[in-house]
């Protein structure tokens, strides 16, 4: 009786041990074998609550696997408690079918870049991320005027302008407005560390006047090495109650007006506003644009000299004088080369 109860047991023992280097040899080429090349990589489109076997299937129909049954075997071997993101997902063809369920159910989506210029305003930013598009332009609107993302740093702002800090950020394309602008803040934040909070601190400035006084610098000059100097004139002017006069503030309060031509005119410079820094004193009451990190440490770090004006030379560069009358000097020999 024992024997007959053991034969068929024996038999099903030697049916696996023949079967399962079989069928796992099979998984393993099957899963490590490239699938079909195509003439482009497939991008499949991950909805949320899809389920596990419409992904596969997905990636069959895209060519990016040959077979639906393998994978499939492999998704319930190894990946079945995983929770796959929705999302796009890019596949560059050929591709070995672990690999690509690999970055589906690890998550994997594709990201695309999304390049921020330093300087830009806030409406700026979005006209850049969102050209033509009034609605996601609005909902970036929204976004920016959600204060909270920085309250705990600056209790004033009233909206992000100066926390959207400038770089490549690499997103989801579905990525929301709110994802976008939460990114930027979160990025300034690292940013403007430890170390740079306690040089503020040092200097007896809040984190809004860095931010301020660094938008002004951004603005004044794209060259690294006028960056300190240009700090240097302002830190100097507001230690000695000296007005700014900075002609990008009065372009950004035309800017908010909806009247900035590209161009200043002489006019311009009584237009009243609290940021025009000709009329008042200190800082303007926040950031002009957003800056980038050369420009937040030269607020930071102003060079060691005592110069009280500049005037640009032409060239994209700045001739830095200590005294009215050096300045006034400078200026005609400007204005004489221009005629020239």
């Amino acid at each position: 009786m024992r024997a007959m109860i053991l034969k068929p047991i024996k038999a099903a023992l030697l049916v696996l041990v023949v079967l399962l280097p079989a069928v796992t040899g099979w998984l393993v080429r099957e899963l490590t074998t490239p699938g079909p090349a195509g003439p482009a990589d497939a991008v499949l489109d991950v909805e949320k609550g899809q389920s596990a076997r419409a992904v596969i299937r997905g990636l069959r129909e895209r060519g990016v696997v040959r077979g639906s049954f393998p994978i499939g075997l492999a998704y319930r071997l190894f990946y079945s408690t995983e929770r796959f993101k929705a999302g796009e997902y890019k596949f560059a063809l050929p591709l070995k079918a672990k690999d690509a369920l690999f970055l589906v159910f690890r998550g994997r989506i594709h990201l695309l870049p999304v390049t921020i210029p330093e300087g830009l305003t806030g409406r700026e930013i979005g006209e850049l991320l969102r050209p033509g598009d009034g609605e996601g332009r609005a909902a970036f609107d929204r976004a920016f005027r959600d204060a909270g993302l920085i309250a705990d740093w600056d209790p004033r702002a009233k909206d992000l302008e100066g926390y959207l800090f400038p770089d490549t950020y690499h997103l989801p394309r579905r990525a929301t407005e709110a994802e976008l602008v939460a990114a930027m803040v979160a990025e300034f934040r690292e940013v403007f560390d430890d170390g740079r909070r306690a040089r503020a601190a040092e200097l007896g400035l809040s984190v809004r006047d860095v931010v301020t006084l660094a938008s002004l610098v951004e603005e004044e000059t794209a060259l690294p090495e006028e960056r300190p100097l240009v700090s240097a004139v302002f830190h100097n002017r507001l230690r000695i109650g000296m007005k700014l006069d900075c002609d990008p503030t009065i372009a950004y309060a035309l800017k908010l007006a909806g009247r900035y031509s590209g161009r200043l005119l002489l006019r311009d410079l009584g237009l009243p506003s609290p940021y025009n820094t000709y009329l008042n004193p200190g800082l303007p009451p926040g950031p002009i644009s957003n800056p980038g990190k050369p420009s937040l440490d030269a607020a930071l770090n102003p060079a060691p000299e005592p110069y009280l004006y500049f005037v640009a030379q032409g060239d994209g560069s700045h001739h830095f004088s200590r005294t009215l009358g050096e300045h006034l000097d400078a200026v005609r020999r400007y204005q004489l080369l221009k005629k020239k």
